[in-house]
């Protein structure tokens, strides 16, 4: 099984409000990305929530999901990856988990067909990582393999996931992609107009 991990703790400072909530398609980002890990292959769904967990749990209790709530979220985005990466190892019941796909909330533009490809292709491949490409830049969602996660789970705070993506190259498949939304991310209101 692969689950899903969305990210969705940080202070959304600059947009002024949680980038979970805000609006796409006529419903909130984080419902229409679970909407869409939940069509797709994606077996499990975790939100991990930090800043704003207090408004957002409300909103989001009836969807599909396990909510983490990182306390540590101003350590930054690999503090929230590792509570979900704990909550999901801590979960021994049930179907084993081969893999992880990271993905932000902040990134909506979700193509469920390009998930299921990632899928396959891990499974086909036997990379440690998949990750979409979009004229040759990198994007999200980003697809760990479970053994890599006791390296995201001893990797540096200040440095991220990057440090694990980097010492795994050769292991890395990049799936190139025509679907632009894998490398767009909101971070600002007048972002929220692409939207």
């Amino acid at each position: 099984m692969i689950a899903a991990i969305v990210l969705s703790a940080g202070e959304s400072s600059r947009m002024g409000s949680p980038k979970a909530l805000l609006s796409f398609e006529g419903n909130p980002f984080i419902e229409h990305i679970v909407t869409v890990f939940k069509a797709s292959k994606v077996g499990k769904i975790v939100v991990v929530l930090g800043f704003h967990a207090e408004e957002i749990k409300p909103r989001i209790r009836q969807l599909p999901i396990s909510i983490v709530v990182n306390r540590d979220y101003a350590k930054g985005q690999l503090s929230s990856m590792i509570a979900a990466i704990q909550s999901l190892e801590a979960e021994k019941a049930g179907e084993k988990v081969d893999g992880a796909l990271i993905h932000l909330v902040d990134h909506p533009f979700l193509n469920r067909s390009l998930i299921d490809e990632m899928i396959d292709v891990f499974y086909d491949s036997k990379k440690l990582i998949v990750v979409p490409r979009y004229k040759g830049r990198r994007g999200h969602p980003v697809l760990f393999a479970q053994r890599l996660f006791p390296e995201i789970l001893s990797a540096p705070l200040d440095q991220g996931a990057k440090v694990v993506v980097h010492s795994h190259r050769d292991e890395t498949l990049e799936i190139d992609t025509e679907d632009e939304g894998v490398v767009i991310d909101i971070d600002t209101p007048r972002n929220t107009e692409n939207a």
